[in-house]
């Protein structure tokens, strides 16, 4: 399953971060944070550093990892030097650079440890000059390729069709650990490499809990079930969130859905290129206002999905970034009454060149059981 999409253009994506790299005032750039390692080469094992040196058309990679990888690095990295190394990937990196004539390396200021940070520093001892750097490869990782897109796609619609698993395990009496488990089961069955996170099962007043994990608790008799999953298949995540009833409805919960269900459809209508993050998020927040559950949405509208279940961009307030075609971000507007319980639904939206496309075939009809 993983390979059924064209291989990733690494090449393309290692030339357009060494173009950005004189723009950083860097010579060369220590990445770090994994997934970034994974977006520029391929490898996706948990120890490896990859240096980009070069600028304008020309890119050079090297991959450092122990001894460990050293046959998963060969199949794997693409289009980067491979240097496996006696000690940690990350040391032999650093004394690497050292031995070289780069002036300014920069280094990912946003997932390098003050530890990390202080040992590099010590093994440079002044010959190269450090310098923070931060999100340039994630920019390059907010617009999706096609070959990301397919394989998003391929994500979304496993997490999908594990819907029917969870409503065939529901009823009161059982605990929510098993509902998660029989999904995680079938995850694993329909090809998934794992869950993108703790599966969410949680019922009656815990479904007031935004991300209230699975538990040992048993299912009520009555009360909404937040249900709120994702898998990883071929290194890219999906996320989704159904909200189902368990027991007969009453006025004011089914109100409470609507309520949800429409600030959730508008928000994914308002999606297009060119509009701001902010504005999505807005959307739905008014409808959610004036419906009078304005101070139960309790966090952003949403955020993006790749390689990472939660990267750039943010729905949320005041967020200037504007949508543009090839991002895939969630809209999951939600209510959270303590003690009563909580709605939250959520799908995958891919930003096209004239709209939107809805990744996440799934009913959002209220479901009682």
């Amino acid at each position: 399953m993983a390979d059924s999409h064209s291989p990733m253009d690494y090449a393309a994506r290692q030339k357009k971060l060494a173009a950005a790299l004189p723009s950083a005032g860097v010579d060369t750039l220590l990445v770090t944070h994994l997934p970034n390692v994974r977006y520029l080469c391929g490898f996706s094992g948990t120890a490896g550093v990859l240096l980009v040196a070069g600028s304008g058309r020309n890119a050079k990679c090297t991959f450092y990892t122990d001894g460990r990888y050293t046959q998963q690095a060969a199949d794997e990295v693409q289009n980067a030097k491979i240097v496996i190394t006696k000690k940690a990937a990350f040391t032999d990196a650093c004394a690497a650079v050292a031995r070289t004539s780069i002036k300014v390396l920069g280094f990912e200021a946003d997932h390098l440890s003050y530890a990390a940070h202080r040992q590099l520093a010590g093994i440079l001892r002044g010959k190269v000059r450090l310098k923070a750097v931060a999100g340039r490869v994630e920019e390059l990782r907010l617009c999706k390729d096609a070959e990301e897109i397919g394989q998003i796609r391929a994500s979304a619609l496993v997490a999908a069709s594990l819907f029917q698993a969870a409503l065939g395990a529901i009823r009161a009496g059982v605990s929510e650990n098993l509902v998660a488990g029989e999904m995680e089961l079938q995850a694993r069955r329909a090809g998934a490499e794992k869950m993108s996170f703790d599966t969410i099962v949680a019922a009656g007043p815990r479904s007031a809990l935004p991300h209230g994990r699975a538990s040992s608790q048993p299912v009520p008799g009555n009360g909404f079930i937040i249900l709120d999953w994702g898998v990883i298949l071929a290194g890219y995540c999906s996320d989704m969130t159904r909200t189902v009833h368990v027991g007969p409805v009453s006025a004011a919960r089914r109100r409470m859905y609507e309520a949800v269900r429409a600030a959730q459809l508008a928000s994914i209508e308002s999606v297009r290129p060119g509009v701001t993050a902010g504005e999505v998020d807005r959307v739905g927040r008014d409808l959610l206002k004036k419906a009078g559950y304005g101070a139960y949405f309790t966090h952003s509208t949403g955020h993006g999905v790749g390689l990472e279940v939660h990267e750039a961009p943010r729905l949320a307030k005041d967020q200037s970034l504007k949508l543009a075609p090839g991002m895939v971000v969630t809209i999951e507007p939600g209510i959270y009454i303590p003690d009563e319980g909580g709605v939250r639904i959520e799908d995958m939206v891919l930003v096209t060149e004239s709209g939107r496309e809805v990744l996440t075939p799934t009913t959002k009809d209220l479901i009682t059981l």
